[in-house]
């Protein structure tokens, strides 16, 4: 590198990373889409390239377009108008040389390994730097953050795309500007996923306490639960199935009570504003689906019908998840 003249450069950029690394607090916003889907802004390599992502609580891989994704012999292209990565034009990127393969409940992916620097937010902003390590090993053993912590506040913009402000992401603490205080930490029963134990639910006239395994996650849109407590769940409030959509659909005006949830020795309230979100045409969907499955896995996924009501606060430090109301 001295031989070459990019000795300086490298030490530009490492400086430059050391810079962004020193203990902080970084908040990183989100795009709404229609209450359904939350994404930001990350980069990758050197010099950094930018990509949407979102940023799935609910999933350990993290994976991005290459430039050599194609339709794989299908007639779409999965990748078509997406931004891709260049893994030539990042002097930072190291191929690992596995494949790996996910599957998941509406589809599949598949590509192979590699190693760059990834940061969270995009160019131009304050960013929180991962280099070559896992992200919530990095936030203790590098001591990128104030806190090993992590904090999830999302807000509703109702029927509208690409929408500014949509949520944020706090790393390195709590985001008391968007959330209350923390009602309660339960721990982890399951550090495979943000995982916890629930003890009832209750809506109207129904309630059930025979508790369950649930995860918190950020990438599922609605909250998931056995078909018998969803049924009983639409009916209390006054929601239909359409076989069409494959969905709950509800008067966008119904006088639904709240959806109570026992974690802890706390109850968590989710109101109508949260579960009750417009589709179009005058349509609005309870944003409650069936999970099938479960075993000794999850049985329920707390999505973002139930973040929206309140802040998730991922603890990594002592495996251990907090909550506290949202402010919108």
């Amino acid at each position: 590198m001295i031989a070459d003249g990019t000795w300086p450069a490298h030490i530009k950029y490492k400086e430059s990373l050391r810079l962004m690394n020193s203990p902080s607090i970084v908040q990183q916003p989100f795009n709404d889409y229609d209450d359904v889907v939350y994404v930001a802004n990350i980069t990758v390599g050197k010099p950094q390239q930018q990509f949407v992502v979102i940023l799935d609580t609910g999933s350990a891989n993290f994976w991005i377009p290459d430039k050599t994704c194609a339709g794989a012999g299908r007639s779409s292209d999965p990748c078509a108008r997406k931004t891709k990565f260049d893994s030539s034009a990042s002097t930072t990127y190291k191929n690992d040389g596995r494949k790996w393969s996910i599957y998941y409940g509406s589809g599949s992916a598949n590509g192979f390994l590699g190693m760059d620097t990834t940061c969270f937010g995009g160019i131009g902003t304050k960013q929180l730097c991962v280099v070559n390590n896992t992200f919530g090993q990095a936030a203790i053993s590098q001591g990128l953050l104030d806190q090993p912590i992590f904090t999830v506040w999302l807000t509703h913009v109702g029927l509208a795309g690409n929408v500014p402000g949509g949520g944020r992401y706090t790393y390195g603490g709590l985001d008391t500007d968007n959330c209350g205080p923390v009602i309660a930490y339960v721990p982890l029963s399951s550090a495979t996923y943000w995982q916890f134990r629930m003890g009832g639910v209750l809506s109207g006239s129904y309630s059930s306490g025979a508790g369950w395994e649930v995860i918190s996650d950020t990438g599922t849109s609605f909250i998931g639960a056995p078909l018998s407590i969803v049924t009983q769940l639409a009916s209390v409030v006054g929601a239909t199935f359409d076989n069409q959509y494959s969905s709950y659909f509800i008067n966008c005006q119904a006088s639904s009570p709240d959806i109570v949830f026992t974690i802890g020795t706390q109850q968590y309230a989710v109101k109508k504003e949260n579960y009750i979100i417009p589709f179009g045409s005058g349509r609005c969907e309870f944003t409650f689906f069936a999970k099938t499955g479960g075993g000794f896995g999850p049985t329920w996924i707390l999505g973002d019908t139930f973040i929206r009501q309140y802040c998730n606060i991922h603890d990594i430090g002592q495996t251990r998840i907090g909550f506290a109301l949202a402010l919108h």
